[in-house]
């Protein structure tokens, strides 16, 4: 073998080398719960510091916001001031997400929904609306299922009740081992930007504010956060599940939709699955109807929480 080769080769191996390290030291960050929101505060549960935003009346009938996968409390900025008007509202930072803490594990559904349920037991909210939009709808559905009493009404927000859909090519590289991690450090705003973009109609402006709330996340939270969704929603639907509770359930889908295939579907799925589920088609809206068309949300949940 020549120089030139050897050298080649001592690159290639240093390169694995690096890649194969910096894979370590990213799957093994840790980050610890801190305000990132106007009157955001840390609550500290058994199952990890999580951070909440609260507004309205105190006596008012209570609204659970729990948000989507790599989202953040700022998501229901639009939408909080008209539930607030009339209801407490308490908007909640999944784990490893916004202002919560970021541990090395505990991403899963049930885990998620069990610290949601901690927080409104520490916050003293029983018999909620619980509203949640993609990821938080499936954690909805899981503290309907393990703390009824909990909960009034689920109102789910493009979740789909299978796994289904694509979001996009930024974020199937963000999954791939070790090739995952090494973007995750490489990212840029802009490449963040556009991997938000799909979570929105064709077109939508996506605010900084969400690309810090992706920035602040660690590579751990964003790919068990991910993968635990489908493990949840793959092992029994989500229409299945909130038949079992007998909850009401009000289901809202943009027709606008980027990542999942056929919001129609899904809508007539719930509505086979779930007697008397209430659904409804957002046009002019993609993923995030509760970013896009705030007005119109905010209606229809509180018509359906009365």
């Amino acid at each position: 073998m020549g120089r030139g080769w050897k050298i080649a080769c001592g690159v290639v191996l240093a390169l694995i080398a690096l890649l194969l390290i910096n894979a370590f030291l990213v799957d093994g960050e840790t980050r610890s719960a801190a305000v990132t929101v106007p009157g955001g505060r840390i609550l500290n549960l058994s199952g990890g510091d999580v951070q909440v935003a609260e507004g309205g009346p105190r006596g008012g009938s209570p609204i659970v916001l729990i948000h989507c996968f790599t989202c953040a409390i700022d998501w229901w900025d639009a939408a909080r001031p008209a539930l607030e008007q009339d209801h407490r509202v308490i908007a909640v930072d999944l784990l490893g997400h916004g202002g919560s803490e970021k541990p090395e594990h505990g991403y899963d559904v049930v885990s998620q929904a069990d610290l949601v349920a901690n927080a409104m037991e520490d916050l003293d909210v029983r018999a909620a609306a619980i509203v949640g939009h993609s990821l938080g709808g499936a954690v909805a559905v899981a503290l309907a299922e393990r703390t009824p009493d909990a909960v009034k009404q689920v109102v789910i927000i493009d979740t789909p009740p299978v796994p289904d859909g694509d979001l996009g090519l930024v974020a199937k590289l963000a999954f791939a081992p070790v090739i995952g991690e090494a973007g995750w450090q490489l990212k840029t705003d802009s490449l963040v930007r556009d991997g938000l973009s799909v979570a929105f109609a064709p077109g939508f402006d996506v605010p900084d504010a969400f690309v810090d709330d992706v920035n602040r996340m660690t590579f751990t939270a964003y790919d068990e956060s991910g993968s635990e969704f489908d493990d949840y929603t793959g092992s029994q639907s989500l229409d299945e599940r909130m038949a079992a509770t007998g909850k009401p359930l009000l289901v809202l889908m943009g027709s606008e939709e980027q990542i999942i295939d056929d919001p129609s579907n899904a809508l007539a799925e719930y509505k086979r699955g779930v007697p008397n589920a209430r659904t409804r088609l957002i046009t002019g809206a993609g993923h995030s109807p509760n970013v896009e068309r705030p007005t119109l949300v905010d209606r229809l949940i509180l018509e359906f929480a009365k």
